[in-house]
């Protein structure tokens, strides 16, 4: 350690001394060339810090005092940047106080966080410089025996499943609070990487505090020289003190007085109970930095991530109170509740708009009565939706609610039929329910209107369920699978649309507003148009008409779109099931080498199971059989993303379970909206086994049938993209209804109102095909493949002899041109100078050109004379 008399001592960025009143005289020429070096690694004794910190108490008073009489933030500006108003929990009373007159100790006291091995190395130096040392520790264990019996601690609380010790130990509120309590004026890290040394909340927070923060200069001088912390000018990383002759007698270019007006509002999360800085969970998109939970929204804050900037009007903020049962002390719980949160009730609604497109929007509020639904919130719900019918305008409510209010009995229960008849007039209006599910959605509101969306979206993790999960485990008598009531369980079971992470939640809903809005003279919705809108920035013109700046803005912004290939651009933030990432680090081309190898492998396994051997005859149809199971050959998603833009992949029957082989969704071809429903085999085998090959469930059918209705509700055209073996066949199918879904799939279709255009791509095998080509257009790729059933299939039922399955796709006319003689088909739709798989752009191209012509074609149509041509085009046969 330097001597006592030593001011600061230095180290390069090597980490080795440069500087210091011991060490040798250095020559003048590399002085200024270590300068820049110098000057970002300074390094104090531990003696220089200590006859500093003894005028601390002044300073840090100083620096409190200074914001005592500073004017509160514009409220202006907090209703956009909601930073100001909610759930101030606790204050600004993390300041450095001056010691009370006869304090026994006139010594600074430090606060050490260092790991065990360090800890005994700090206490002898320290103490020897004149500290007054407090270790921290977590769960009492953070040192070793002797330690924690030889020297003064404080433990920084207990860890638990969501939250190490580590991660307790890096918590700014949980430091600044033991900080304070152990009441101290220093902070010594025990190593310049650690997190709270790189992390710019803490080094403002202890800054603003008059607390000074420490860590080594440099690996391995521990005991040498101490590297002071600040926060950053720029917020790009800690910086170090400037050298001088004595600590903090610095040039700091951040004015402390404008640093952070007023006292710190800080929030805790619900899921690890640590608290925040609200700024800082604002800066991880209103998520916990750090287990990584979505934090439960205000309607202020959800309003301000989620609708243009001053868009919002509300509508019926107050009404009069409810109180059916004259509950005992029911009144006077509402008014401690308001007065509390600052709310007027669980539910606020209104108009907003949405990248120009208008809305009525409901929020629900978690933190009034857990959200709970009363007459009121039922009342403001069933209103909201009655006017937006007066208005034409669709509706999206964000649900977050415990269930039903207890002290309203069943009139409580009564608001479930209330909304849910307002939710049957919207839809006979014919006016979109968005519901987006937020944690928690329980109860009744789960049972009523969350669940009646025509889409229906969640945030990650949310928690979504109708009864309790205490009361489902008293009542089956066991533990409740790992995620059970989450978003990801109910995306799974089929039970909601889509997962949407926050971050995207506006452009998507945008794009769902756009595809369900009218257009008009004065107004030109499109895919590209709501792009424009939410880059440029409704606020900009306020509406998705072609206004010139948004033409200008939009035409540099399709122009590097189609540089880039860039079609999907919503569909990652919606899970896929089966979806596989690749590792950040993996070669593209590589990985699709390689899983073009793996398909190659599967399907020389598949031919050898079958025992059929030899190559196909050319022009034959089991050559035609052989190139429409090729493994390479282009599946629906391929045609998914050069047919359709702005394509949202749509979930799940509502009942059962989200079937991976049945890709569905919402897009835009040639600027019109459409529903497509495929079936998809998987692009690679992983993802072939998690889509069943292609082979529908029961389940996939219900899901075509429910967008197809919902499709019909809206007036969208159909595409259907056809590319199965068949129907699955085994128990479960057979238990769920497999011939039920599939005949529920023939009579919807044949009574459609809207067009409906289908092309089969590969394989179009039995009734598992035909349930998705009762069609007004149907077309087949010229190398695809429609027949009753598999050529080993047929030949196993009329030859039990499944090697004659050549034979068999002779007998069957397993060909397109064969099909398209028959008048079973529309047209045989070219894949260029070869097969799809050797060239797929062109395959694609054919694809897409046949489906806008056909979809012109019927535009002229009425829906009778749809549903009429449709059923007289399959009468015939």
């Amino acid at each position: 350690m330097a001597k006592a008399a030593s001011k600061y001592i230095s180290f390069d960025s090597e980490g080795q001394l440069v500087a210091g009143p011991t060490a040798p005289a250095a020559s003048e020429a590399p002085a200024e060339a270590d300068a820049a070096s110098l000057k970002a690694a300074v390094a104090y004794a531990l003696d220089s810090i200590v006859e500093a910190a003894n005028a601390l108490p002044d300073t840090a008073a100083a620096l409190i005092a200074s914001r005592a009489d500073a004017a509160p933030a514009d409220p202006e500006e907090a209703t956009v940047t909601v930073a100001c108003d909610v759930r101030s929990t606790i204050g600004d009373d993390f300041a450095v106080a001056a010691p009370s007159a006869g304090s026994a100790s006139a010594r600074p006291r430090a606060l050490v966080i260092a790991s065990g091995k360090n800890a005994r190395a700090f206490v002898g130096p320290m103490e020897q410089a004149g500290l007054d040392v407090v270790f921290a520790t977590v769960d009492n264990r953070s040192l070793d025996g002797f330690a924690r019996r030889q020297l003064p601690t404080y433990n920084l609380g207990q860890s638990t499943p969501q939250v190490d010790a580590d991660t307790l130990a890096a918590n700014i509120y949980t430091v600044l609070s033991a900080a304070k309590a152990c009441e101290a004026s220093l902070i010594f890290l025990d190593a310049a990487d650690a997190p709270l040394a790189r992390d710019e909340y803490f080094l403002r927070h202890a800054r603003k505090r008059g607390l000074r923060v420490f860590a080594p200069a440099a690996e391995g001088t521990l005991l040498m020289g101490w590297m002071e912390l600040l926060p950053s000018p720029d917020a790009a990383g800690p910086l170090a003190a400037e050298p001088s002759e004595a600590p903090w007698e610095t040039s700091f270019s951040i004015d402390l007085d404008d640093d952070d007006e007023g006292p710190t509002h800080w929030r805790r999360c619900h899921a690890c109970k640590l608290f925040f800085d609200k700024e800082e969970i604002i800066a991880e998109g209103y998520a916990c930095p750090a287990c990584g939970t979505l934090q439960r929204l205000r309607s202020d804050e959800r309003l301000a991530i989620t609708v243009d900037a001053g868009s919002f009007q509300e509508w019926n903020a107050t009404m009069p109170e409810h109180n059916p049962l004259d509950f005992p002390g029911y009144p006077e719980k509402i008014s401690d509740q308001r007065a509390s949160s600052g709310l007027e009730e669980a539910v606020r609604t209104g108009r907003a708009t949405i990248a120009g497109l208008p809305l009525a929007i409901g929020i629900m509020e978690s933190g009034f009565f857990m959200g709970s639904m009363g007459h009121v919130v039922g009342e403001k719900v069933a209103q909201m939706i009655d006017r937006a019918i007066e208005e034409e305008l669709p509706v999206v409510v964000f649900c977050a609610s415990g269930g039903a209010r207890m002290q309203e009995g069943l009139h409580s229960l009564m608001q479930m039929a209330k909304v849910s008849c307002a939710v049957e007039r919207l839809g006979k209006a014919g006016l979109p329910f968005i519901t987006v599910l937020t944690d928690p959605t329980t109860g009744g509101v789960t049972a009523s209107f969350a669940m009646q969306g025509d889409i229906i979206l969640a945030e990650p993790r949310a928690l979504i369920g109708f009864a309790g999960q205490r009361v489902i485990r008293d009542t089956i008598k066991q533990e409740l699978p790992e995620g059970f009531q989450t978003a990801e369980f109910a995306l799974e079971h089929g039970l909601i649309d889509a997962i949407v992470e926050r971050s995207q939640m506006r452009s998507v809903l945008a794009q769902l507003l756009a595809l369900h809005a009218p257009n008009g003279p004065e107004r030109i919705v499109t895919y590209h148009s709501v792009m424009d809108a939410l880059q440029v920035g409704a606020g900009a013109y306020g509406t998705v008409s072609v206004a010139p700046e948004a033409r200008f803005v939009g035409e540099r912004l399709r122009a590097e779109e189609a540089a880039s290939g860039f079609f999907r651009n919503l569909a990652g933030s919606v899970p896929v099931v089966g979806g596989l990432l690749r590792g950040a680090g993996d070669d593209p081309e590589a990985v699709e080498e390689a899983q073009r190898r793996e398909l190659d492998r599967h399907a020389r396994r598949e031919a050898r199971r079958a025992g059929i051997e030899g190559e196909p005859a050319a022009g034959s149809a089991w050559e035609s059989v052989q190139i429409a199971r090729n493994v390479h050959r282009p599946t629906a998603s391929r045609y998914i993303d050069g047919i359709v833009e702005g394509f949202i992949e749509l979930h799940g029957d509502r009942a059962f379970a989200d079937d991976g082989a049945i890709l569905a969704g919402l897009g835009w071809i040639s600027g019109h909206p459409v529903t497509v429903i495929a079936q998809e085999k998987g692009v690679n085998l992983a993802d072939r086994v998690a889509r069943n090959f292609g082979c529908p469930q029961p389940e996939g059918y219900r899901k075509s049938l429910r967008l197809m209705r919902q499709a019909e509700k809206f007036g969208r055209p159909i595409l259907c993209l056809v590319d199965t073996q068949g129907a699955f066949c085994g128990t479960e199918a057979e238990e769920r209804g497999q011939g039920n879904a599939i005949a529920d799939n023939l009579v919807a279709m044949a009574g459609l109102k809207v067009p409906v255009v289908s092309v089969l791509l590969g394989e179009g095998g039995s009734g598992g095909a035909l349930a998705l080509a009762v069609s007004n257009r149907v077309a087949m790729q010229e190398h695809a493949v429609y027949s009753v059933l598999s050529p080993e299939g047929f030949a196993s039922i009329l030859w039990k002899d499944r090697t004659r399955a050549p034979e068999a796709a002779e007998v069957m006319q397993m060909n397109a041109r064969a099909v398209f003689e028959g008048g079973i088909i529309d047209a045989v739709i070219s894949e260029g100078e070869g097969p799809a798989h050797e060239n797929p752009e062109a395959a694609v191209e054919a694809v897409r050109d046949y489906v806008r012509e056909a979809y012109k074609e019927l535009a002229g149509l009425t829906p009778e004379e749809l549903v009429a041509q449709r059923q007289q085009r399959f009468a015939q046969f």
